[in-house]
């Protein structure tokens, strides 16, 4: 349980950055690339891109190879799994509540009507 938070805390903590989101976008619509090309829309250093993507690599939000000296990037969809599943589970509950939050004011409003009925 421990680690599965940590590898969730991770992962929201790679996407805070819009820089870190706009890489991935950029790896979602143009599939795997070098880091060259990644870099080359953002207004900071390589070294700087490099460090974005070092967290998104310890995130498990992208994959990177090495053909001959360029280094390609990709993104990884199943690094989103568990925090999507974390976020699955608080919607779930957040329903949970809601509903029987509906359900409360639905007999309240009944009791509300018998009682206007009977008086």
């Amino acid at each position: 349980m421990v680690n599965n938070q940590t590898r969730i805390t991770a992962v929201f903590a790679a996407l805070a950055d819009p820089t870190r989101r706009r890489i991935l976008v950029r790896l979602a619509n143009g599939g795997e690339g070098p880091v060259t090309a990644l870099a080359k829309p953002f207004r900071i250093s390589l070294p700087a891109i490099s460090r974005h993507l070092r967290v998104l690599e310890k995130a498990r939000l992208i994959d990177r190879r090495r053909q001959g000296r360029a280094h390609l990037i990709r993104a990884r969809a199943a690094g989103f799994k568990q925090a999507q599943d974390w976020i699955a589970q608080c919607v779930a509950g957040w329903d949970y509540s809601f509903d029987a939050l509906d359900e409360l004011l639905k007999n309240e409003q009944r009791n509300k009507q018998r009682k206007e009925n009977k008086g």
